[in-house]
């Protein structure tokens, strides 16, 4: 439920409001729209419903949320979320670029991908020290030697680190050393991980299910959200489909339809999102279009001798190229947002 308030209404009107619903045994959250105040009301909705809240004076309107995920719908919060990552903001118009390869393989390749990460203008790195694999002969990833040789390399070039956890078990472990916890495809409804990972209150980064709906996604989460953690990312990543020409199916549609639901910021996949490296750069331009808040790619020193997703790597050139392609339409929607905000 939430509470609309009159415009004008002083904060020592906001007193007796704010009050009662914690007499109630209700929690609160104050969220500043645009043209007025907005009280998000956490709880119950039986005793929601059971204070008459419509009697307040300053009250101008009581709404019910009827959608499952609550505290991650634009009803409950009007405004964007920014998510800060120790000083790197995304969402709000906000473009964050994370960029590295699939996995972390040895120490020179992790250096060489981060100085090539940071070329091109990202300002995380990413990278796999615990890998998913559909076969289990295929390699697993470095564990904790990887993530101490990525937080050396991110540290090395001024970059943040994001990384997979698969297992309960890591959280503790990787959280030590990834400055945003990105859940994968595979684990996007593991619950019991998405509310682990919650507590930790780090940033999050939440892959859309290889199959996942919109409404899975955004009940995935809620999950996080019901720990009292606000800094989560929607991440698209393509989803499968009967097309077997690409590797998934990337649904750009997903971005201006999870930022009319939600105020949670949204970035792109294409490297996933097709599972080829010269369809990654148009798509990578089709994302900023789409009004993405940053995007996640695979790049790669050596694609041809990656020790996994070579094929959808660019090299050094082949990323230099599409970042300046990249800021130049990041640049041009900027002045669109300006347009829109000129004509509301």
């Amino acid at each position: 439920m939430i509470l609309i308030i009159k415009p004008g209404t002083t904060r020592e009107e906001l007193v007796p409001i704010i009050t009662r619903i914690k007499e109630a045994g209700l929690g609160v959250q104050i969220n500043h729209g645009k043209n007025r105040l907005v009280l998000g009301l956490i709880g119950d909705p039986k005793i929601m419903r059971a204070v008459a809240f419509q009697s307040y004076e300053a009250v101008e309107n009581v709404v019910p949320i009827t959608n499952t995920y609550k505290l991650t719908s634009r009803e409950f919060h009007p405004q964007d979320t920014v998510v800060d990552v120790n000083g790197v903001k995304i969402g709000a118009g906000n473009f964050v670029t994370m960029a590295g390869p699939c996995s972390v393989e040895t120490k020179e390749q992790i250096m060489e991908s981060a100085r090539m990460a940071k070329a091109g203008g990202a300002k995380i790195l990413r990278g796999g020290a615990f890998k998913p694999r559909t076969s289990p002969y295929a390699f697993q990833g470095l564990g904790l030697e990887g993530l101490k040789i990525m937080r050396e390399a991110a540290d090395h070039y001024d970059l943040k680190v994001i990384t997979e956890v698969m297992d309960e078990s890591h959280i503790e472990m990787v959280a030590q050393y990834a400055d945003v916890i990105q859940i994968g495809a595979r684990n996007m409804q593991n619950f019991r991980l998405l509310e682990a990972v919650g507590k930790t209150g780090k940033p999050i980064g939440l892959k859309r299910g290889i199959s996942g709906t919109i409404e899975e996604w955004l009940n995935a989460a809620e999950y996080i959200a019901v720990q009292d953690n606000a800094k989560i990312i929607f991440i698209e990543r393509g989803i499968r489909t009967y097309e077997t020409a690409t590797r998934n199916t990337f649904d750009l549609s997903a971005v201006p339809l999870i930022k009319k639901l939600s105020h949670f910021p949204i970035i792109v996949d294409p490297s996933h999102g097709t599972g080829i490296w010269d369809l990654v750069p148009p798509m990578a331009r089709a994302g900023v279009a789409s009004g993405a808040d940053g995007m996640i790619v695979e790049i790669h020193p050596d694609p041809a001798h990656a020790w996994s997703d070579g094929q959808q790597s660019l090299n050094e050139k082949q990323y230099l190229k599409m970042m300046r392609e990249v800021d130049v339409l990041t640049e041009a929607m900027q002045k669109i947002k300006q347009l829109e905000e000129g004509e509301q």
